[in-house]
């Protein structure tokens, strides 16, 4: 024992030293609350009951009640089926550097600064045979010295890399559309120019198109970059861990990952040019699409028959915002890409639209469109909750948290670190009472276009 107790004092020290004070603040009241919430359901429990009684004492409530009772059982019916998905998934193992396609990344970058240098370096320095890799750059009408930075980048790669420059801002989509344009490999890859991938990433990825000749596409493994500069990209690198290493592996198992991230994306070429021109051209109400162009080109290639896969061993790192505004406002732009999607992939997905099984496709759609659907239901319902029984909300609510945020905390504690894990708490806190409002708002303003969350 007295040997361990100074290495033990040690680390506690250095833990101490090294920890963020408000992060320690921030992750100590958020346990706080959780144990509060405990005991004050405990208390409450009679209160709950009479509530649940009062609420199925009307015709109104007792239909709510069946609802949130049908969707409770199919959403857990439904974990139970990605989970069971889960353990069936593996990623597809490299191959040999003959059997690789030939490869063509794109790069766009808006007002990227150095970052697009650090990107175009990570890409160059990949495990990938030289002569099969085609990098392309495009600097979408940048305000800053982002252009400079891809002129720096082609200085120091020479032929290696090859940059264009767009006569003025057109959005990502466009800049895309001129790479698909100009690059010549088998497979295309997508990469956002805030991202850093690993010495394998690439090979990793375009490895399916090979290994399935049904592939059409293929999503990257997506972390967190900053996640050492705030709090919010320590939430979200917990966040998205379980975005991706869960809920797309189980999506691959069923050939149907519903998104391609931008920060990571691979595509066969004969796919993206069976769907090219729609994509480009693609409208909203009239209005031309400007974002979510990395979930469009999934929907398009999953309707073309095609399988979307996810590769966990492909990892690219990615700077996401470090406050409140930015989070919100990526948020509400993925939240009007989902909703456009969804309607998209309404029209094919009930019909024929590829050979083989397609029941796990259609409960993804379903699963997904009921997240939406329900959005406004709920709202009503958990704002006339907090006029009526304001600690009863509360208390409730913080317990659920508790319970289905565990999941994700043991989750990312097997897969990577337990002291990170329980970001998992702080962020399900922060997206239940900070970001609630986000799916309603982009419903009501699916139409409206912008980036948001580039000046």
């Amino acid at each position: 024992m007295k040997s361990n107790r100074p290495g033990f004092i040690h680390r506690m020290r250095r833990f101490f030293e090294t920890a963020n004070p408000w992060g320690i603040f921030v992750m100590g009241s958020t346990l706080v609350l959780m144990i509060g919430a405990a005991y004050l359901s405990y208390i409450l429990r009679s209160d709950l009951t009479e509530f649940n009684i009062e609420r199925s004492s009307s015709t109104f409530g007792q239909a709510f009640m069946y609802v949130a009772l049908g969707l409770f059982l199919f959403k857990a019916g439904f974990f139970l089926f990605i989970i069971y998905k889960y353990f069936k998934y593996k990623a597809i193992a490299s191959v040999s550097d003959e059997e690789l396609p030939t490869c063509t990344v794109i790069v766009p970058a808006y007002n990227e600064g150095k970052q697009v240098y650090d990107t175009l370096m990570s890409l160059a320095d990949s495990d990938f045979p030289h002569e099969k890799l085609q990098l392309l750059s495009i600097d979408d009408g940048s305000k800053d010295d982002t252009w400079h930075w891809m002129k720096e980048a082609r200085r120091v790669l020479g032929d290696r890399v090859t940059i264009f420059q767009q006569p003025k801002n057109m959005g990502k989509r466009h800049a895309l559309y001129r790479g698909f344009n100009d690059g010549t490999g088998e497979v295309f890859v997508t990469v956002d120019s805030d991202s850093i991938v690993a010495k394998d990433t690439l090979r990793n990825l375009v490895s399916p198109f090979v290994a399935n000749e049904n592939c059409g596409a293929v999503a990257g493994n997506i972390r967190v970059l900053n996640n050492k500069k705030a709090l919010l990209p320590r939430m979200l690198d917990v966040s998205f861990v379980m975005s991706f290493e869960f809920v797309r592996s189980a999506e691959s198992t069923l050939n149907s990952v519903l998104c391609t991230p931008g920060a990571l994306a691979a595509y066969r070429r004969t796919a993206v040019f069976n769907c090219l021109e729609e994509w480009i051209n693609q409208t909203f109400m009239g209005q031309p699409s400007d974002i979510g162009e990395d979930r469009a080109m999934t929907n398009m290639i999953l309707k073309q028959g095609f399988h979307v896969l996810f590769q966990r061993n492909a990892f690219a790192y990615t700077n996401v915002p470090e406050k409140y505004k930015g989070l919100y406002k990526m948020f509400i732009r993925w939240g009007r890409s989902n909703v456009r999607e969804n309607i998209q992939m309404s029209k094919y997905v009930f019909k024929n639209f590829r050979k083989g099984p397609k029941l796990g496709t259609r409960l993804l759609f379903i699963s997904q469109s009921a997240k939406i659907i329900m959005s406004y239901p709920f709202l009503f319902f958990m704002l006339f909750f907090i006029l009526t029984h304001p600690l009863l909300f509360l208390s409730s609510t913080l317990v659920s948290i508790l319970v289905l945020s565990t999941f994700p905390v043991l989750f990312y504690a097997k897969r990577y670190n337990l002291k990170e894990s329980f970001w998992a708490y702080s962020y399900s806190i922060l997206f239940t009472f900070g970001l609630f409002w986000i799916t309603p708002y982009a419903i009501a303003t699916a139409n409206k276009r912008g980036w948001l969350t580039r000046g």
